[in-house]
């Protein structure tokens, strides 16, 4: 049989190495990529918005003008006490690693407005209150009260604040708690790991996501099963939920989701005498979320990020109404910057108002009244459950944003469910029926700012993995070719 012209058979050969080249190469141009973002696309589950509407709309709109807003003074700076003892178990403390330590603001870097006992969310009760002094000595009523009256008031007081609340939040005027810069510490990889960590997120799952001990979480490190039929069991256990425990697992999914990318986004790549360097660490990010390494699970998870971002979403657009009153200030005490911030705030919340895909919040708590106000407050004591396990975090720093963010998803729900309330208040003053703290506010948006972040480091983390796939098919196709010529030699 005769053989094949030179040209055909360089041809057949150069076939042969690309097919070679790409079945060594499991992370071959697209697959690392497809890998990690394979079910981060089309629309998500419960919802009628798609990711790619989410992602131009975070990326390009709200991203940037948030970044700006949550510099400014308001809110930067967080009350927390992150000296409270867990009240579930014994906690072994990380402070001897360096970068789990925060530093918390002295009290003269504090601006007066903010760090005041007297501050007001109106002008207007500041400047009247000098008015009223001589008007309260000259109609003066005896208010003073037993111990035991005042006590119980306060009693009444917390009762009150809870009973809508998601969170139990600290206690803002104990000596305890301090004053944190967010910029100054923010939330980044600190060598917070193994068992301590993984007890936080499996009471967190195992105990407060409405899961029978029956069904196995997938990829939990404290079990022993790994196995792809626990991945089908417990998703086909998922699906078979109401819509409210499901969209429950599927928020504090996607808050998991979140930490997990800023970690990997801001990794510990160098330290030494000299410098730190922090930046993205692509191997990290692969193995939280690239599906073959995490079984599945990691594309999931990363999909339950824009559903946690499409609830906060929804609360932003509904609290408008709170901010646009003509007497609320964003106050620190500096009237100019105050305008300007508050400007800019509500510049966001129009913007967020018009994005004509929210989530519909009606969808959840519907049917039998009866049955829906229990499931919401059995909804509500479980998220205020996984806020007090947020103590039990021995990384302070880790403590720190576990606090904030869920003192800032509880504010969301909050909001979500409050909507009578809402549209009741009056246009000015105090309102009676629905009140934000300064603390909530400030972790509402720092949290969403978040969230925000993480979504569009998914858009840099994709980048980059396309550019490290890239790079490596032409290193392993010249590979190939340096060692085929080297063979003719």
């Amino acid at each position: 049989m005769p053989r094949p012209p030179l040209r055909r058979r360089l041809l057949l050969l150069v076939l042969l190495l690309s097919v070679s080249a790409a079945r060594e190469q499991p992370s071959a141009a697209g697959s690392a990529e497809r890998r990690c973002f394979c079910q981060v696309t089309g629309y998500l589950d419960d919802c009628t918005c798609d990711v790619e509407t989410l992602d131009a709309f975070n990326n390009y709109k709200v991203f940037p003008r948030l970044q700006t807003l949550l510099e400014s003074d308001y809110f930067r700076y967080y009350k927390v006490n992150l000296k409270k003892t867990c009240p579930f178990w014994n906690v072994i403390s990380h402070c001897g690693i360096r970068d789990c330590a925060v530093e918390p603001c002295q009290s003269n870097k504090i601006p007066d407005g903010i760090r005041s006992a007297g501050y007001k969310y109106s002008e207007e009760a500041n400047t009247s209150a000098k008015d009223c002094e001589e008007e309260e000595s000259l109609g003066a009523v005896d208010e003073s009260l037993s111990e035991k009256t005042v006590e119980a008031v306060r009693q009444w007081t917390r009762h009150d604040d809870s009973a809508n609340s998601f969170c139990e939040a600290d206690d803002i005027q104990s000596p305890e708690a301090e004053y944190v810069d967010l910029l100054l510490n923010p939330e980044r990889y600190t060598g917070y790991k193994g068992p301590d960590a993984w007890r936080i997120w499996n009471s967190i799952y195992e105990e407060n996501c409405f899961k029978p001990q029956s069904i196995k979480r997938p990829l939990n490190p404290l079990t022993s099963g790994r196995g792809e039929n626990e991945g089908n069991m417990f998703y086909s256990w998922l699906e078979g939920l109401c819509v409210e425990k499901r969209a429950f697992y599927k928020l504090i999914s996607g808050l998991h989701a979140s930490i997990n990318i800023h970690l990997s986004a801001r990794y510990l790549l160098q330290d030494t005498w000299s410098k730190k360097q922090w930046g993205h660490n692509v191997t990290e990010f692969q193995q939280r979320f690239d599906e073959v390494l995490t079984q599945g699970e990691g594309p999931r998870r990363l999909k339950n990020l824009y559903f946690i971002y499409l609830i906060e979403l929804r609360a932003l657009s509904k609290i408008l109404p709170f901010f646009e009153r003509p007497d609320f200030q964003l106050f620190t005490g500096d009237k100019d910057r105050d305008r300007e911030v508050k400007s800019r705030l509500l510049e966001i919340l129009h913007l967020i108002k018009a994005f004509p895909l929210h989530f519909d919040e009606n969808s959840l708590f519907a049917g039998n009244q009866r049955e829906a106000a229990k499931l919401k407050e059995e909804f509500r004591l479980h998220f205020r459950n996984i806020s007090r396990i947020m103590d039990c975090v021995g990384c302070i720093k880790c403590r720190l944003w576990g606090k904030l963010q869920t003192q800032g998803l509880g504010t969301a729900l909050k909001i979500l469910f409050s909507e009578s309330q809402i549209e009741n208040m009056p246009e000015r003053g105090p309102s009676p029926t629905f009140h934000l703290t300064r603390q909530e506010i400030v972790a509402l948006f720092n949290a969403f700012g978040r969230i925000s972040t993480s979504v569009k480091e998914l858009e840099n983390f994709r980048g980059l993995l396309q550019t490290l796939q890239s790079r490596n098919f032409r290193t392993g196709l010249g590979f190939r070719r340096s060692r085929y010529h080297g063979g003719g030699n």
